[in-house]
This record gives structure tokens, C-alpha cells and sequence, in this order.
């Protein structure tokens, strides 16, 4: 029997979509709607993020910095991620859910890059993320032509920060560029959906997000990019020291300073827990 059950029509706004897959981010381009991402490590934050309409949620490897108190993300194990992603995929029903291959799961071999991409896609993740252009192309080719889509990553690459010398701007100069754009296209002739572009000037940005057919996703990137992302805790001024190209849309360090200390006060003092918390 044939289903005569139907999608959303092709002319209805990404964000209104009940559920984001893959084709979206190209259709996204294509009609200049851009997309928005968020980290998110688990289930409550994520569960936050979807009811707000975020597109996609990265489970991101800088959970190793946010929550776990690393000096870097380069500690951060395979099994992190998966922990992560299963909590994150459980909490939403709309966003799409990427999850970071971390340093050391995928730079050696194609099939040790499969291998890892599947234990994720197996938590729950709908798409894998990993860093570098031409030296990973082969990785991203045989994990796109598996069926799990793949997003790139250049630029600023955190995993490489000790060989590019810190979270250094990338792409200043004409053969930075060049270097920059030939990553690009070797991720897009690979089967990369989309590549994130960080820590470059927003001239390069652009002139990368014009060449592309797949989206760009930028993190201090400037504003031309099809999409954007944040680390959360930096989104909600949680971070005591965020980066420049970061702007706090809350005061959530604030606020739960201040959370804290009424409970603290109201404990000392008696006044909770009162008749109306009691049993």
C-alpha cells in the first residue's frame, strides 16, 4: 500500500518545520533563511533549547572546558559525547542533533572515523561534527556515502590549537585564504553538509559562504554566514571570561548567584522549608 501521507510543502519557513533533517540546512541556503545552533551536553538544557525554536544542537566537545572543568578540549573521550548526545537526543523533537568526534577518534584513519561516528549516531546524534579540511576529506567521504551526514569544521580548529599556536584568527591573509578555501571545497566534494567557519574575518566568511553550495556556520565568523553558533554557557553570560566574538543574550551567572544566595539566607534563617513546602 502506498502512504498518502505528505511532508511539509517545500514553501514552508525552515523554522516552521516539526522536525529538521538534513535537507533542510541546504534548502535553508538556498532561500537565504539562516539557521540557528547552540551547544547543549544534556537533556534539560537541550529540552530548553528545542521548545525555542533552536534548529540544531551541538554536543559539542567543548563540554570538556564548560562542565567538566578540562584545562582543554583535547581530554575530552569518545565516551563523553556519547553520554551527551544520548541525554541531548532524548530531550527534543524538532532540532537536529550534531555530536563532535573529540581529538584522537577520527585523525588517523577513515574507518576508525566511521567507527566512531556510528557509536554517536547509535546515542542518538543525527549528524557528526569533526575538525580539519583536506586531511579529513577522505574520513568525510566514507562516513557521508555510509548515510550519516557529516558537518566540517576550519578555520580556528581547537583540537589544533598547540600547532596553530592558540585560538589564533585564521584566514588574514591571501594564502591563508587560499588554504581556507581549498578545505572548504575538498569537505563540500566529500559529502560535508555544512561547515563551520571559526575565528576568521567576516570579508573571508563571506567570501567562503558565496562560493559554497552547502551552508556555513559561523562562530566568530562576523555576520554573513548562513547560520550561527554559540557556546551555551557563553549565550547566557554564564562564562566568567567569554570570548570577544561572543555576546550574553541573559545574566545567568548573575541570576544564580542570586538564587543561591536567597536559598542559602532563607535555610539559615528558617524560612524554608515553610508550611507550603512541607508535608
Amino acid at each position: 500500500m502506498t502512504s498518502t501521507r505528505t511532508g511539509p510543502t517545500p514553501d514552508v519557513p525552515i523554522s516552521d518545520v516539526p522536525r529538521l533533517r538534513v535537507h533542510h540546512l541546504g534548502r535553508a541556503k538556498k532561500r537565504g533563511e539562516r539557521l540557528t545552533m547552540l551547544t547543549a551536553y544534556d537533556a534539560i538544557v537541550a529540552g530548553v533549547f528545542d521548545d525555542a525554536g533552536i534548529d540544531i544542537l551541538l554536543v559539542g566537545d567543548s563540554m570538556g572546558t564548560t562542565v567538566l572543568g578540562m584545562p582543554s578540549t583535547l581530554t575530552v573521550a569518545l565516551e563523553d559525547i556519547e553520554r551527551a548526545t544520548r541525554a541531548v537526543a532524548t530531550a527534543v523533537r524538532r532540532a537536529m542533533v550534531v555530536a563532535d568526534l573529540p581529538f584522537g577518534t577520527y585523525e588517523d584513519s577513515p574507518t576508525h572515523a566511521f567507527d566512531s561516528a556510528t557509536r554517536l549516531m547509535r546515542a542518538g546524534a543525527h549528524a557528526v561534527k569533526f575538525e580539519g579540511g583536506q586531511r579529513v576529506a577522505s574520513q568525510v567521504q566514507l562516513i557521508a556515502s555510509a548515510g550519516i551526514p557529516v558537518i566540517g569544521h576550519i578555520g580556528f580548529t581547537p583540537q589544533s590549537e598547540h600547532g596553530l599556536g592558540g585560538p589564533r584568527i585564521q584566514g588574514r591573509d591571501a594564502a591563508s585564504l587560499d588554504t581556507l578555501t581549498a578545505d572548504a571545497v575538498a569537505l563540500q566534494e566529500a559529502g560535508a553538509s555544512a561547515i563551520v567557519l571559526e575565528l576568521m574575518p567576516a570579508d573571508a566568511a563571506a567570501t567562503l559562504t558565496d562560493m559554497l553550495q552547502i551552508p556555513t556556520i559561523g562562530i566568530g565568523a562576523g555576520p554573513h554566514c548562513d547560520a550561527q553558533v554559540l557556546v551555551w554557557t557563553d549565550m547566557v553570560g554564564l562564562t566568567p571570561r567569554p570570548p570577544r566574538f561572543a555576546r550574553a543574550f541573559g545574566q545567568a551567572r548573575r541570576d544564580l548567584q542570586a538564587a543561591a544566595g536567597a536559598y542559602a539566607e532563607a535555610v539559615r534563617n528558617g524560612a524554608y522549608p515553610d508550611p507550603e513546602h512541607s508535608y
